[in-house]
């Protein structure tokens, strides 16, 4: 029998029949679940599409977005009109008259009413559909040690592997050979003309490059990476380009502002990016963040969707790096950091001979397609033949919630023989600007008036400039050290009695507060205490 638009069997269309509007939505919905049209999966109990995305930048900077060439589309009733009309002969049965008077039946393609379809996407529960977890970009390791290499759905990791560049099969077992190469290339070549300011921070900024490879099978939180320099055209963008040309990259003007920046991380997290950069801050800007704090140390970032009233989930499965010159750290993220230091120690680094470089032009080099396959390759190479080897950890490496990636990383790069990983985590500290205003504080503070039990309010007075008589000018005994607010100002006693109460028993430094009631029980008093 054949419909009115010509197609039959031959077609290698499924043939679906629908009537009624229930009989419709019952058949649609067991079509559907039956695996009716291709690379549908669900995510988070909808149903999403993959599909291509046409018009893209096929090379673009380092310093611009690059996104993944396919996205995971959730399904809507239009969407899912315009997938059966390109998969499917949805069809219902009809009947006219013939030319003698009887009556013959016949097929007529049909596109169910928007309404059906809706009803159809409106529940939540696909149990036979493949669980859909993340898109990425290039290869990962399965928490088993074997790669995910084969573009496409992983059933094993539910993962979709939209890989950014044709890569030949890694083998499993590289030989010494092939190990030797790969650690000539990445280190000799593809990292050498980097004016790092030491060893860690070359060898950090590998053990960034990895970390979206090697994510799941640490199951570890990723800390903040921090690419800096003293000066402009030292290659910032270009470290953040390697990953983020790799596995799909998304760059963001920074938000300051606590509410821009909650939303602006949310916005990305519905994207299927691995690496998300804040790029170029102004210089000497302080990333003192609760929200990127709070950020790092989720491995579910939750929230209220934009635009919605509900609130989404969302597995944080991506690298957050940030880029600019001389920039601090404050609050919670000294400890939440990563930092790779730049230092060409010249005045005009734009100006260095680049024909001189391991790979010339190397702006120009790592956004062809080509050229990331190589960097990718090697890089496989050399995590593969750790994982071959036992995947050996770094034991004594600690770093609060980021411990398990450290011992990981760390030992990744000590069997490659890379030496320096994390041991500028003193530098991370001294950028700290919420560290360093308090312990000069605190030390002056114990300069000035030793263990002395004092209120906030002799304190503050304590912190009064001395008036020393007409026509000399004030002497400020704390030599502006005095804790101030975030405005700059000194704070009146109620306000400094709830910044120390805020700071007991926390070290800065040498230095710690302490707390008591006064000799009547009626008020608090603090006082330093020193480490000898």
């Amino acid at each position: 029998m054949t419909g009115s638009n010509g197609a039959n069997e031959s077609s290698g269309w499924r043939h679906v029949q629908v009537g009624s509007g229930p009989e419709t939505i019952r058949v649609l919905k067991a079509a559907l679940a039956d695996q009716l049209l291709p690379d549908t999966y669900v995510s988070g109990g909808a149903l999403v599409h993959m599909e291509t995305i046409s018009g893209g930048q096929v090379s673009p900077a380092a310093d611009e977005d690059s996104p993944l060439p396919v996205t995971a589309s959730t399904i809507t009733p239009a969407t899912l009109a315009g997938l059966l009309a390109e998969h499917a002969y949805v069809y219902r049965t009809r009947s006219r008259k013939d030319g003698a008077g009887g009556v013959e039946m016949y097929e007529e393609e049909v596109t169910p009413p928007r309404d059906i379809l809706a009803s159809v996407l409106a529940g939540k529960t696909w149990p036979k559909l493949p669980p859909l977890r993340g898109v990425i970009g290039a290869p990962v390791l399965r928490r088993d040690g074997t790669l995910l290499q084969r573009p496409g759905y992983d059933p094993a990791t539910g993962l979709y592997l939209a890989a950014k560049v044709a890569l030949p099969e890694v083998p499993d077992r590289p030989t010494a050979e092939q190990v030797q190469v790969a650690r000539d290339f990445l280190l000799n070549r593809f990292l050498r003309d980097f004016p790092w300011a030491g060893p860690a921070d070359r060898a950090n900024y590998l053990a960034l490059v990895a970390t979206p490879i090697l994510r799941h099978y640490t199951r570890s939180l990723t800390p903040f990476a921090l690419i800096d320099a003293t000066m402009p055209a030292s290659g910032k963008s270009i470290l953040t380009g390697g990953p983020g040309m790799l596995y799909g990259q998304r760059v963001l003007p920074w938000a300051y502002t606590e509410e821009e920046l909650r939303k602006s991380i949310t916005a990305v997290l519905a994207e299927q990016v691995g690496v998300v950069v804040w790029d170029n801050l102004a210089e000497g800007t302080v990333i003192d963040s609760p929200t990127l704090a709070l950020l790092v140390t989720a491995g579910v970032w939750s929230d209220r969707q934009l635009g919605a009233s509900r609130n989404i989930a969302t597995v944080n499965d991506r690298l957050w790096m940030a880029t600019g010159n001389n920039l601090q750290v404050g609050g919670d993220m000294a400890s939440r950091t990563v930092r790779v230091h730049l230092d060409p120690n010249m005045p005009r680094p734009e100006q260095r001979d680049q024909t001189r470089f391991g790979i010339p032009h190397l702006d120009q080099w790592i956004t062809l397609p080509a050229n990331q396959l190589t960097v990718l390759w090697h890089l496989l190479i050399l995590i593969l033949d750790w994982t071959g080897n036992g995947a050996p950890r770094a034991a004594g490496l600690s770093m609060r919630q980021f411990t398990p990636w450290a011992q990981s990383l760390g030992g990744f790069l000590a069997h490659h023989g890379i030496d320096g990983f994390l041991t500028n985590a003193a530098d991370v500290r001294d950028i700290d600007e919420d560290e360093t205003r308090w312990r000069a504080f605190l030390a002056c503070w114990h300069r000035l008036h030793g263990n002395q039990p004092m209120t906030a309010a002799d304190l503050r007075r304590s912190g009064e400039p001395d008036h020393i008589g007409p026509g000399y000018d004030d002497n400020d005994r704390w030599d502006g050290q005095f804790i101030t607010t975030h405005t700059g100002r000194l704070p009146n006693p109620l306000a400094l009695g709830r910044l120390l109460t805020g700071q007991i028993g926390r070290w800065r430094g040498d230095h710690v507060i302490r707390s008591a009631k006064n000799d009547r029980g009626d008020r608090n008093v603090f006082w330093v205490e020193r480490h000898e």
